[in-house]
């Protein structure tokens, strides 16, 4: 579910909410190694970075972030194609209720635990993507 996109990087909410908020950022063009982007990508997710940080502080109060690059899972296959994409995990220090549904952050101020998951339905998967919009909610 795409929440925006620049000229280079596309931001999508992530289906696994274990995280509230949390997205994946690719790259638009193929690209299998961070020391192969350019100079103008680089800076252009520095905004993206900022923008997204800002979207889910103000639309959830997330208290700091955060972001990996692994691509592990691109070399799992005997032909890996991996490509360039972050992770953005908002870490909350309160819990969080939105939609009835209630978001805790039990690792707060540790590595984030990336066995936990959290799919929810649909309908309030887009409620969170809109909200991290700026769109209204109903």
């Amino acid at each position: 579910m795409k929440i925006f996109e620049t000229k280079f990087w596309k931001v999508e909410l992530n289906k696994d909410q274990a995280y509230l908020g949390r997205c994946v950022i690719f790259l638009k063009r193929n690209c299998g190694d961070l020391a192969d982007l350019n100079k103008d990508e680089i800076l252009d997710f520095l905004n993206v970075v900022k923008k997204l940080e800002d979207k889910i502080r103000i639309s959830f109060g997330a208290t700091m972030f955060n972001w990996t690059c692994l691509m592990n899972d691109a070399y799992k296959s005997d032909n890996p194609k991996p490509q360039v994409h972050w992770h953005c995990r908002p870490r909350y220090k309160d819990i969080i209720e939105f939609e009835g549904i209630k978001f805790e952050d039990t690792e707060f101020a540790h590595h984030y635990n990336n066995k936990r998951h959290l799919e929810i339905d649909k309908e309030v998967l887009n409620k969170i993507a809109n909200k991290i919009k700026g769109k209204i909610l109903k």
